[in-house]
């Protein structure tokens, strides 16, 4: 009898846990229903992927998607727009919008705007603050939260839980992962002298090295004192990567394109548009990072996709905010960097896609197999393009990688078994639904 799937994807090249090879996937009710050679297969849209190459959906773990209270700036619906036009499947958003993502309330309100609207799956982080500590175990576990997230150092937003004592009552809680932003403010807050007027470079020179290794010191002691598990965001520093390789155990971490991508000499060129939190630093840093992802000791890659307008941009250093536009670059950008032999299309997979289902207990993603969901990064390895600000589907409209030439490119997002976006079309409306997780 011949096997009939809703979909058929044939003669792709598929990077997946198990290795690279040429196989056929076959589709059934949005989850993979088999996966080798279906030659004598037949499906209700079949695929001819000969020359591609299929990688499980990337997941971004770090995206500000501004709503709601900043839809000027982005919105779930433009975010995701961008997400699935950079090969993006899902996305796990931030709590920093206005009001706070800190209760049941707001959660189910991010829940209810994103249905119907969002392009990708879904889930959102709860911020962790004084105020909600005793909450944590309940908040952690609602249906649709990706965790709790704590801003140690301030950013965007109000959510900020600077001192030891605040962070112990979150961690002394926690079950799940808890996601941080570290850095130290109390030194931010002691150094803001060092800003220089209509001089981003001296971002780093605020926000300095010690002021990031500090707080990761004082976070990883306070998670180890509860057995907490942590996970700790936008490594900028190679004395964190250095301190953080001995502590494995208690510590995940997240890199990001632009910090391995970036260094302070850029900001020559860029300016303001390379200003973000923790900064872009000195080409030291940016090599200690890559030697971090070669050695295992970085875990995953988020864009920290942090839009804001570029007449924003524009105010003249410091009032310029932090943050930039990134979920719809960070494969494309990785991509090419994968080309330029800086890393393996394996590790790329485990550190998009693998490697977050494993740290966040994500159901049903991170892997081709039977049973996954039908989640696929569909990218042509051969494919020469050059990054513009007029491609970005942000709302934002702009990237720090305008005019940045890669190898490599997303030409399909299929999430759940549909065509979402396809040869940089959106093709289906917003379908998007939140991401299942073990633990809620």
């Amino acid at each position: 009898m011949t096997q009939t799937f809703d979909l058929l994807i044939r003669g792709a090249s598929i990077v997946n846990h198990d290795g690279i090879g040429l196989r056929d996937i076959g589709v059934t009710n949005g989850r993979i229903a088999a996966l080798g050679s279906l030659h004598a297969a037949d499906a209700g849209e079949v695929i001819d992927a000969t020359g591609l190459t299929i990688l499980p959906g990337v997941i971004d773990s770090q995206v500000h998607f501004r709503e709601p209270g900043n839809e000027h700036k982005e919105d779930l619906e433009t975010g995701s727009r961008a997400a699935v036009l950079g090969g993006v499947t899902a996305v796990f958003e931030m709590p920093n919008t206005n009001p706070l993502t800190t209760s049941p309330e707001a959660l189910a309100d991010k829940l209810s705007r994103a249905k119907g609207r969002m392009h990708c799956d879904h889930a959102f982080w709860v911020g962790g603050t004084r105020e909600n500590a005793a909450d944590v175990p309940e908040l952690e576990r609602l249906p649709g939260a990706a965790g709790i997230k704590v801003f140690m150092g301030s950013s965007t937003g109000d959510l900020l839980l600077e001192d030891d004592a605040g962070v112990e009552e979150i961690l002394r809680r926690t079950r799940r992962r808890a996601a941080f932003h570290s850095e130290d403010e109390m030194r931010l807050r002691a150094r803001l002298d060092e800003r220089r007027a209509n001089d981003p470079s001296s971002h780093p020179v605020w926000r300095d090295e010690e002021a990031a290794l500090s707080s990761t010191r004082r976070l990883v002691a306070i998670a180890a004192r509860h057995n907490a598990s942590i996970h700790i965001l936008h490594i900028s520093t190679g004395e964190e990567m250095d301190f953080l390789r001995d502590h494995k155990d208690i510590a995940s971490l997240e890199v990001t394109p632009q910090h391995l991508t970036f260094a302070a000499e850029d900001y020559a060129l860029l300016g303001t548009r390379l200003q973000m939190n923790p900064p872009i630093r000195a080409a030291r840093h940016r090599a200690r990072i890559w030697q971090g992802l070669a050695d295992g000791t970085a875990d995953i890659l988020g864009s920290d996709h942090a839009p804001h307008t570029l007449e924003e941009k524009a105010e003249p250093y410091p009032a310029s905010p932090s943050g930039m536009p990134g979920v719809q670059t960070l494969l494309p950008v990785m991509l090419d960097h994968a080309a330029r032999g800086k890393l393996s299309l394996l590790r790329l997979m485990d550190m998009t896609s693998a490697g977050p289902a494993r740290l966040f207990g994500i159901r049903g993603k991170g892997r081709i197999a039977v049973g996954y969901d039908a989640d696929f990064s569909v990218v042509d390895l051969g494919r020469q393009e050059t990054i513009t600000d007029a491609m970005m589907g942000s709302r934002a409209g702009w990237t720090p990688y305008d005019g940045y030439e890669v190898a490599g490119w997303p030409v399909g997002t299929i999430i759940r078994g549909r065509r979402v976006m396809w040869e940089g079309e959106i093709v289906a409306p917003g379908l998007g639904e939140p991401v299942r997780f073990a633990s809620t």
